[in-house]
C-alpha cells in the first residue's frame, strides 16, 4: 500500500524546521560530535532528521504543536512578539496521523515532539498527551516517542506522560536560577523546572518505569561557565537518575535581545559533552574535571588529556596494577578497555603496546605517555603499530 502525506499537510510540516535547531531527538547523540553535527536533516522533510536512540540510528520526526509561544525567552527563534517566525498549529489528530502515514510510508521511525506555550503549560501539556495517546491507541505505534515536559505542567501530566514515552525532556537551559532568569525571565527554574526533575525521579522510582530523562542547557549566551554547567549535569546524574545532558552552543537569532552577541564556539560545546561522558559513564568526580583559571574547560585539548598532562606526566599509572578508576583516567582507555585489562590479569602481565591493543586500546598513542607497562614507559614501541 502506497502511503502519502497531503501536500497541505507536508507544508505545514516544512515549517517546522527551526525546531531541529533546539532539541536534540535521539537517545544517544555520537560521542565526539557537536549537537549541530549530531542530526542530519532528511530530504523528505526539514523536520526529518537521523538520531540516534535506543535501538540504534533512526529517522526521527522533529514535531511541534505550535511554533506561537506566550513566552519570551530572549534566545529563542519561537519567543513571543518575533515577527519573522511563521506560526502554525497542529491538533493532536492532525500530528498523529501525519506521523502514522509518514510511518507507514517508511519515511520515519520515531518521534520527538515538543511545543510552544500557548494558553499556559496546562493546555499545551495536555495536547502533547493527547497527540501521544492517539499514537499508542489510534495507531498502536509502538515504537521510539521522545515527548517535551513543558515548564509548570502538573504531576499527574508529568507521569501520564513519562507513561507514554521512552524518553522525556525536562529542559533547564540555565545551570542556575540566575543563568535561566537571564535567557528567559518569565521561567522559574526551582518551581517549574527542577520540581519536574523531581517529580521524573519519584516516579521513575516508584513505578519502576524504564523511561529515560534527560535534559539541555543553552550554552555561552549569559556568562554562565563549564564548572557551572558540568555541576548542575553531575548532580542530575547523582541524584535524579538523568540519562544524559544536552549542550547547545548559543547561536543569535535575529529579533531577539541576544541577536547582537557573539556565537558560542562549536568547540565548547563538544568540550562539555566529553566532561559530561566522562561524569557520566567514567566514574570521574566534578573535582577530577581540569578546570582553567576561569572555571571553563580548555578548548584545544579534550578534558581527559587536560587532566592527563597535568597528573600523569611525571607519575605514569603502572597497568599491570591500577585500579579501574585508575585505568579510567588514562586517555584512551574506556570502560570496556579498563575491564577487558583487569579480566586479563590472571593470564599474566601486560608488558607491550601489542598486549593492550589486543585489550581493546585502539589509539595506543592517545595512552601511551601516561601509562608504565611492568615498570617501564612504552614510548619507543609506538613506532612499531
Amino acid at each position: 500500500m502506497n502511503f502519502k502525506v497531503t501536500p497541505d499537510t507536508m507544508q505545514k510540516l516544512s515549517l517546522l524546521d527551526d525546531a531541529t535547531r533546539f532539541e536534540p531527538g535521539g537517545s544517544e547523540p555520537l560521542e565526539e560530535k557537536s549537537t549541530a553535527s549530531l542530526l542530519r536533516k532528511s530530504k523528505i522533510l526539514p523536520c526529518v532528521a537521523e538520531a540516534m536512540t535506543p535501538t540504534g540510528k533512526k529517522p526521527i520526526l522533529m514535531g511541534m504543536m505550535t511554533t506561537a509561544c506566550e513566552r519570551n525567552c530572549h534566545y529563542c527563534v519561537f519567543r513571543a512578539g518575533r515577527s519573522k517566525t511563521q506560526r502554525i498549529t497542529f491538533t493532536p489528530d492532525e500530528m498523529a496521523s501525519s506521523f502514522d502515514t509518514l510511518q507507514r510510508a517508511g519515511q520515519v521511525d520515531g518521534i520527538f515532539l515538543s511545543s510552544g506555550i500557548i494558553k499556559g503549560s496546562i493546555t499545551t501539556q495536555d495536547k502533547i498527551i493527547a497527540t501521544a495517546e492517539l499514537l499508542r491507541k489510534k495507531y498502536n505505534y509502538r515504537g521510539y516517542v521522545h515527548l517535551k515536559v513543558m515548564p509548570g505542567a502538573d504531576y499527574e501530566q508529568v507521569r501520564r506522560t513519562m507513561q507514554l514515552a521512552d524518553r522525556v525532556s525536562v529542559n533547564l537551559e540555565g545551570a542556575t536560577a540566575q543563568r535561566l532568569s537571564a535567557l528567559a525571565p518569565k521561567k522559574d527554574f526551582w518551581t517549574e523546572l527542577v520540581q519536574r526533575l523531581q517529580w521524573t525521579s519519584q516516579i521513575r522510582q516508584q513505578e519502576q518505569w524504564r523511561v529515560s530523562v534527560v535534559s539541555q542547557f543553552v550554552v555561552g549566551a549569559v556568562g554562565d561557565t563549564d564548572l557551572e554547567l558540568l555541576s548542575m549535569s553531575e548532580k542530575l546524574y547523582r541524584q535524579l537518575g538523568l540519562r544524559r545532558t544536552y549542550y547547545s552552543a548559543f547561536r543569535p537569532v535575529s529579533q531577539t535581545p541576544f541577536e547582537s552577541l557573539q556565537s558560542t564556539p562549536a568547540e565548547r560545546e563538544h568540550r562539555l559533552y566529553q566532561a559530561s561522558f566522562l561524569l557520566r559513564d567514567y566514574g570521574w568526580n566534578l573535582e577530577d574535571l581540569p578546570f582553567t583559571a576561569n572555571t571553563n574547560l580548555r578548548l584545544d585539548v579534550d578534558p581527559k588529556r587536560a587532566w592527563a598532562e597535568q597528573n600523569l606526566q611525571d607519575a605514569p599509572i603502572e597497568i599491570n596494577r591500577a585500579t579501574r578508576d585508575e585505568l579510567l583516567h588514562i586517555p584512551g582507555i574506556g570502560p570496556k578497555t579498563a575491564d577487558a585489562i583487569l579480566a586479563a590479569r590472571p593470564r599474566g602481565l601486560v608488558t607491550d603496546l601489542a598486549h593492550l591493543r589486543a585489550l581493546g586500546l585502539r589509539d595506543v598513542e592517545k595512552a601511551s605517555p601516561f601509562i608504565l607497562l611492568n615498570g617501564r614507559q612504552p614510548a619507543q614501541q609506538i613506532s612499531l603499530f
